[in-house]
């Protein structure tokens, strides 16, 4: 039985190959024309190594002097001596380019449909001709019809062949005006993927979700693969936007609370109308302090920097340890 393995590097590319059962990790990366760093292949030196950050798996021999009991407790890991018990992701601290590895793929995809799912937000659909494999919290560019323009977003669903993805409209924006003026189902359009270093890790902790604006999209993506899988651990889902115009995918959320065991949402309002009886306000002054003081958590934000930002010095200004952050910003273009 083979199990499907993503090697994420510090460049923000992914790369995906199967490892057969029983096989020796690195043996499987190097077969796929993975050439990760490697030197004594004993388990001693430590060159190969990287983190597990999905999955299960186990080592034959690691040297203490590779890899001290609180890197093995962090889930750092040695290709030469790793198997794979289930389908997994390894994280490697170091760009793609000293594996020779090759670049993301490039794909053609075909429209299929269009929704505006709020007065400021679509969804457009992306059929492939094949699966593509990506980690959710990932990204594709993709390449705006009649144009030279490319833009980047996060997919708002789990791999597979039909791609989604959140895309805001602006006044006058490349995609923007493409979706609203021109684009006719069965278009075709050039993609880039899979793209980025913000995307779900392996689930032991509680996870609080934070989304700004179409930042909500990573998170759907993410979401979808916890119904799917299962998911043991409470979810608590952040959804901040100006206004309730701006809110979108109701029903879909809802949905999460009705098959993931455990699962809150909580959504904000930075500037909403008199009639907004719900929280308002910025992000951070409605997150729960007992959910995230009681007990070790994983938090995962993706929105503009400045939401980001605040986020990231709030939780030092609350001195909260034990909440491991991991964040995806995204600038949000006016043309």
């Amino acid at each position: 039985m083979n199990h499907k393995v993503a090697f994420s590097f510090a460049d923000g590319k992914t790369l995906f190959f199967a490892v057969g059962a029983n096989e020796i990790l690195l043996d499987a990366a190097l077969r796929s024309g993975i050439k990760i760093p490697l030197d004594c292949r004993e388990g001693v030196c430590g060159t190969c190594q990287g983190r597990c950050e999905s999955g299960d798996y186990s080592q034959d021999y690691v040297d203490e002097e590779a890899l001290s009991s609180l890197d093995l407790q962090q889930r750092k890991m040695l290709s030469c001596q790793t198997r794979v018990k289930s389908d997994a992701a390894f994280y490697f601290d170091f760009d793609s380019s000293l594996c020779n590895a090759p670049g993301p793929l490039r794909l053609t995809g075909k429209v299929c449909q269009v929704q505006q799912v709020s007065s400021s937000t679509a969804i457009m659909h992306i059929q492939l001709e094949q699966p593509l494999d990506f980690l959710p919290g990932q990204y594709a560019r993709l390449s705006i019809p009649g144009t030279e323009q490319q833009r980047s977003y996060s997919f708002a669903n789990r791999p597979g062949s039909r791609l989604q993805f959140l895309i805001r409209l602006l006044p006058d924006g490349v995609m923007s005006n493409y979706l609203r003026e021109r684009c006719q189902v069965g278009d075709e359009l050039q993609l880039e993927a899979p793209l980025g270093a913000f995307y779900l890790r392996h689930v032991t902790r509680p996870l609080v979700l934070v989304a700004g604006g179409t930042g909500l999209s990573a998170l759907l993506g993410m979401l979808d693969q916890l119904v799917e899988r299962g998911c043991e651990q409470p979810v608590h889902l952040y959804y901040g936007v100006r206004g309730a115009e701006d809110l979108c995918e109701a029903e879909r959320i809802q949905d999460y609370a009705r098959t993931l065991q455990g699962f809150r949402y909580t959504q904000v309002l930075s500037d909403p109308s008199p009639q907004w009886t719900g929280k308002r306000g910025y992000l951070t002054e409605h997150f729960d302090m007992a959910e995230l003081r009681d007990r070790p958590a994983d938090m995962y934000v993706c929105g503009p920097p400045p939401m980001v930002e605040s986020i990231k010095n709030w939780l030092l200004d609350q001195a909260l340890d034990g909440v491991q952050l991991y964040y995806e910003k995204f600038t949000e273009s006016n043309i």
